[in-house]
């Protein structure tokens, strides 16, 4: 076994290895270190050299997707795993994914990688900042949230919900083979793809344990598994009340109907508790989230900044989007999740108003609806959109429907920021896919932004992004990215419990699990493609910027 360095993907990366057991269908794998990959240039806004002396304007890592998850709790319907081959079920699932025990181990382990990363590989800045864009937690949960709290400050990580124990649909005794079981017995992991046994793997991925916490300030971002029951339904009364209770569904009711299985999900979840119930042990601090206690937990003592990015405003308001300065850039945080259900995103015309507003105070000049240029005593900042979901994500026409609010359609948001430019780039997550598109001004191709989409943490490649704002000294900037691999263990042999499980043990198992998950590992679309991960992203300055770095 060889511990992962910390480091970047330009010196090694993380690929498949060889083939460890067998089963019907297919093989699982262990991890192997890889080559590294160096970036490609995309010159889709400015196919020119950098002719300049690069200076950084400012570096920070992004995060996303972790759905760190209670793993024990009565209001995740994993059963739906068992419809995989059902297309009615594609938005439904996956709700349990083999690793998804070990993923706080999996975080804990980035925090220690970006801790690690002292300087930018293009410019040489520090990383002064960490973002994340939603879905930190899987279900909805105060006990989540507590949990990724602890691993970005610092503290007790715990995760062992109910009593004391594992108690969940990976257990030998649950009445489904759909799960894979880590103590032993028939399942389909093991049968189909020759998945490994680990006993009492479990215990040790629950049992509590302490996390150093980030050493950089972070900025938190609202997503649609902050807001819904599995990022999809919506938080009904009865089902605020069986997430703190004692029993748990086991199986898809009879007398639903597979076709209008997704409606019902998305708009009365609580329809499915009553699947072939059984009993489980009960916990008051599983209790349901609301955007308002989302966003009042964010407001611990010492946090840096204080609210992570949220202000006294969205504490009074309950809302979830702000913006927040740093150096030469301004941080536009978007809530694009949707209360009301569904996995997609949407910006209701409320907040586009104020994303307006918010644009202008960093612009002298910038272009009006109605084409003429406006010019303001505002001074200039570079603007980066942060948002769970991206522009083509943007598809939720439920958002706010209780308000009366219009959900904004993703082509206005679009021409909004088009009228901006000072808007470099907009960074989120939600697909789990690593993706690189350049937003084209169709007002003027010449200019526009990037839009950076950065795989999850809880599935395959389990990565981060590093990204670097430059200024290349010849009236031109670029974006630099490069992917982050995190320092759990990869081992040619597979990953086993040496003297137990250590953190960094569970964090590399994690990873390998991950990579084994069917059609969602090496082989699958979620890591992207070379263009989508180490890239330098070229354009045009949108002002001068050594007035930014003054």
């Amino acid at each position: 076994m060889s511990g992962a360095p910390t480091g970047l993907t330009t010196a090694r990366r993380i690929g498949p290895g060889r083939g460890l057991s067998r089963g019907t269908t297919g093989a699982y794998r262990a991890l192997s270190p890889a080559d590294g990959e160096p970036h490609v240039v995309r010159p889709e806004l400015l196919d020119v050299p950098a002719g300049g002396a690069r200076v950084p304007l400012l570096c920070f890592a992004h995060l996303t997707d972790l759905q760190l998850a209670d793993v024990q709790s009565p209001t995740r319907f994993e059963f739906f795993n068992r419809e995989f081959a059902d297309p009615r079920f594609a938005e439904l699932i996956p709700v349990q994914r083999p690793q998804e025990a070990l993923t706080a181990h999996a975080v804990d382990a980035m925090v220690r990688t970006v801790n690690g990363v002292r300087a930018g590989p293009a410019a040489g800045g520090p990383v002064e900042l960490v973002v994340t864009t939603g879905d930190s937690v899987d279900n909805a949960q105060w006990n989540e949230l507590r949990a990724v709290l602890d691993l970005f400050e610092g503290g007790m990580v715990r995760l062992d919900s109910g009593a004391r124990g594992y108690e969940g649909v990976q257990s030998p005794s649950w009445p489904d083979d759909i799960f894979w079981r880590p103590d032993g017995g028939a399942d389909v992991f093991r049968t189909w793809f020759g998945f490994p046994e680990h006993p009492r793997l479990l215990d040790a991925a629950i049992a509590a344990f302490r996390a150093g916490g980030l050493d950089a300030p972070w900025l938190a971002c609202h997503g649609n598994h902050e807001a819904l029951v599995q990022g999809l339904g919506r938080i009904t009364p009865e089902i605020a009340d069986a997430v703190v209770g004692g029993v748990k569904p086991t199986r898809l009711r009879d007398d639903v109907s597979r076709d209008d299985a997704l409606e019902l999900f998305t708009a009365a979840v609580h329809v499915f508790l009553s699947g072939a119930p059984l009993p489980v042990s009960a916990d008051p601090s599983r209790r349901a989230l609301s955007r308002r206690s989302f966003v009042e937990a964010h407001f611990r003592d010492g946090g840096r900044p204080h609210g992570h990015g949220f202000t006294e405003s969205n504490r009074l308001r309950g809302t979830a989007h702000y913006v927040h300065d740093v150096g030469p850039v301004r941080f536009v945080a978007l809530d694009t999740a949707c209360p009301d259900g569904g996995s997609g995103g949407a910006v209701d015309e409320d907040q586009a108003r104020w994303l307006d507003a918010a644009l202008t105070e960093v612009h002298s000049s910038y272009r009006a609806v109605d084409g003429s240029t406006v010019r303001t005593s505002n001074d200039d900042r570079l603007v980066v959109i942060l948002s769970h979901h991206g522009l083509g994500e943007m598809t939720n026409r439920r958002e706010r429907a209780t308000d009366g609010l219009r959900a904004t359609p993703a082509d206005e948001v679009r021409a909004t920021l088009h009228r901006f430019p000072n808007v470099v780039l907009w960074v989120n997550g939600h697909t789990h896919t690593n993706g690189v598109q350049a937003r084209r001004d169709p007002d003027d191709p010449s200019r526009g932004f990037w839009e950076v989409t950065t795989c999850s943490l809880v599935d395959w490649p389990c990565q981060a992004r590093l990204i670097e704002l430059v200024d290349d000294g010849d009236g031109t900037m670029s974006v630099v990215c490069t992917m982050l691999d995190h320092d759990g263990i990869v081992a040619e042999a597979g990953v086993r419990a040496v003297g137990g499980w250590s953190g960094p043990l569970l964090a590399g198992l994690h990873r390998e699990l991950a990579a084994n998950v069917p059609f969602a590992g090496p082989e699958s679309p979620l890591a992207g493609a070379p263009a989508d991960r180490n890239v330098v992203l070229r354009m045009r300055a949108p002002f001068p910027l050594h007035h930014a770095r003054a």
